[in-house]
């Protein structure tokens, strides 16, 4: 018995990577999978539908289903024929996994409008667009009636969580998400969807610039390797995470990290205006307990 036997699942950006891993160990879990992935480069060029097929073979093989989709996720149309042929196909659909993306890294000074449009459209809108025709068929069901227990899992970033220097475009998508994360947590909690957000550090085509010689497997446990991630993605797509929704994990290697939103780390109060200058004097006091420099970039 599978921790998702009877579900059905979609994985955005499935071809390769997170998005493969993901995609192999729902299946090997009981679920049946859409497996998504326009085959594009890194860059979000070309299309190839390939690295789809492979995986989608590689399910078949293991005994469970699963069929390809080449949708453009980014795209009104696009997301909402991908949720289409989840229900058409497998007759329901219980876990999103929103994984799908792309980069466009340059520092905020040489970067063009299409890196900043490109990026924000493929990660940003490629959540929200498969979110958004998935919510309208889950409330469909539960207006209706029906039970409904369904998941959302997206990907933010630790680079949307701290800044990174190179990835205005990047980091704030990935910011958008983890706040996207918290706002289809309340929306869809009524009808019975939870909806949580992973941060990863893995291995893959995106990040092999980012983590160079770090992340290289080595003998013995290999923390970057994208089926660590795969773990913790398949425990919030199952019902035994049905009371955890509005969540952000950092995951690397085996730590897990559940991360808090924003909270104070200093404050000034009293009843009246306070002018410039009485702030500058007063500057002390609101930083006594944090730094009034840019925060770290990593917990870790």
């Amino acid at each position: 018995m599978g921790m998702l036997d009877g579900k059905v699942a979609i994985v955005t950006g499935a071809g390769r990577g997170i998005g493969r891993e993901e995609a192999l160990l729902l299946a090997s879990e009981g679920a049946r999978v859409v497996v998504n992935d326009v085959g594009a480069s890194l860059q979000g060029e070309g299309g190839d539908k390939h690295p789809a097929e492979e995986v989608v073979d590689l399910i078949k093989a293991g005994g469970s289903d699963a069929v390809v989709n080449a949708s453009d996720v980014s795209s009104w149309e696009g997301a909402k024929a991908l949720v289409d042929q989840a229900v058409d196909t497998f007759g329901q659909l219980d876990v999103l996994v929103n994984n799908a993306g792309i980069l466009r890294d340059k520092m905020c000074f040489n970067m063009d409008e299409s890196d900043w449009d490109d990026v924000i459209r493929v990660h940003l809108k490629g959540h929200f667009a498969p979110s958004h025709h998935a919510a309208v068929y889950w409330r469909g069901r539960a207006k209706a009636g029906e039970d409904v227990s369904a998941r959302i899992v997206n990907t933010a970033s630790e680079a949307g969580l701290f800044g990174n220097a190179g990835q205005a475009n990047y980091a704030a998508a990935k910011a958008g998400i983890a706040s996207l994360t918290w706002v289809l947590a309340r929306e869809l909690g009524r009808y019975g969807v939870t909806v949580n957000s992973i941060s990863p550090r893995a291995r893959t085509r995106m990040t092999e610039n980012l983590f160079g010689e770090m992340a290289k497997a080595e003998s013995g446990f290999d923390k970057f390797d994208p089926r660590n991630v795969a773990q913790l993605v398949t425990f919030l797509a199952s019902d035994e995470a049905a009371d955890v929704s509005g969540q952000n994990f950092i995951v690397y290697g085996g730590d897990i990290w559940a991360m808090g939103g924003f909270h104070p780390v200093g404050e000034l109060h009293r009843e009246s205006m306070w002018t410039p200058a009485e702030l500058a004097a007063a500057k002390g006091e609101l930083f006594k307990s944090a730094s009034s420099g840019v925060p770290p970039f990593s917990i870790a």
